[in-house]
């Protein structure tokens, strides 16, 4: 594999939260978005000079985040199998494009129209950003190749907190929202966004009145939560594995239809053994540029099938806590034309779009 390229991250600001704000204050929000990711993206894309990656390489994946965060987790593990198995063969290189939730990255790859050495991998929260920096692209104008993997998120609270279960929180909702701060690491419209109004609401708390704090990724998430800032964190459980065991941070529920398994994070209750009428999964896949060929685009997803099918992923799903969700092509296409409803839904009801 080839050495791995960071793109500096842009100054776009932090997407606006939900609450009681009014359309006025919402409107003016989305603009100001728009105007700083599209300056964001000038200079990100002025000053990279990395657009289709090192010539050195035949492939190229990008990551729409930072190293460490769930794109770069699924998009490395995937990297490593194929590379390690020689399935592209050929040397794959790994680039991380920062900035605006992923949008920076989404907007730069429908600008590499017909490139067929390049990869990217995205989820739920890409499509969120999309809407939350005005961006026109969506997920499903790129050329879909494959879904790899569905991921349970978990309810987090800092060591010391009050709420010692899921009710505990529910009850200081339905009975002030205004009094609990929550955030996630994904802008509007992603994953740990969506999590928290689709928790409200099936417990009978107006996903208007939550006050919702975005972060951008695990690590600021870990440091609102461990300073105090919030006081409930939403978001897939994998990075912060270690303030879990360590006791620094405890995980009310979790969001999938089972447990969860393996130390730190087996034992914890799901939202429906509480009673609570919900079940909720992010996802993680991988799309090409637009306008490739249809003969490369059957060419990668053969690449990706043949990892999926390898005991090397197997490991990596079991690893990781990844729950497979192998999924390609055209049925891809029409899973990713699906989250997009499931996204623009969300965010209408917000008064957010």
């Amino acid at each position: 594999m080839s050495p791995t390229t960071s793109v500096p991250p842009s100054r776009a600001p932090e997407p606006p939260r939900s609450g009681r704000a009014g359309s006025t204050r919402r409107r003016g929000a989305r603009v100001a978005l728009a105007a700083a990711f599209a300056a964001a993206l000038v200079a990100v894309a002025a000053g990279c000079g990395v657009t289709r990656g090192d010539d050195s390489a035949d492939l190229d994946m990008w990551i729409p985040n930072s190293p460490g965060g769930g794109y770069d987790q699924t998009g490395r593990a995937a990297v490593g199998v194929l590379d390690r198995d020689g399935i592209t063969g050929g040397d794959i290189q790994v680039t991380n494009i920062l900035g605006a939730g992923g949008s920076v990255a989404m907007s730069r790859l429908m600008g590499e129209a017909g490139n067929e050495r390049l990869m990217m991998t995205l989820g739920l929260g890409v499509v969120g950003s999309t809407y939350s920096f005005g961006v026109d692209a969506r997920p499903h104008d790129a050329t879909p190749l494959a879904q790899l993997i569905e991921e349970q998120e978990g309810v987090l609270v800092p060591a010391g907190s009050p709420f010692r279960t899921i009710d505990d929180l529910v009850a200081a909702w339905r009975e002030d929202p205004g009094t609990v701060v929550v955030g996630g690491g994904s802008s509007p419209g992603g994953p740990d966004h969506l999590f928290p109004m689709q928790l409200a609401k099936a417990v009978d708390v107006d996903p208007k009145d939550v006050r919702y704090v975005s972060y951008d990724g695990g690590g600021p998430l870990t440091s609102a939560l461990l300073g105090n800032k919030i006081q409930v964190g939403f978001s897939g459980l994998a990075e912060f594995e270690g303030q879990i065991a360590a006791g620094e941070l405890r995980v009310l529920a979790v969001s999938g239809e089972e447990r969860l398994t393996g130390d730190p994070l087996a034992g914890i209750p799901t939202l429906t053994e509480s009673g609570i009428d919900l079940v909720f999964t992010n996802w993680r896949g991988v799309v090409a540029p637009p306008g490739i060929s249809e003969e490369r685009r059957d060419e990668l997803v053969d690449h990706l099938t043949r990892m999926h099918d390898s005991p090397e992923w197997e490991q990596a799903l079991a690893d990781n806590g990844w729950t497979d969700a192998f999924v390609t092509g055209d049925d891809f296409e029409q899973f990713l034309r699906e989250q997009d409803e499931r996204v623009s839904t969300t965010l209408k009801e917000l008064n957010l779009l």
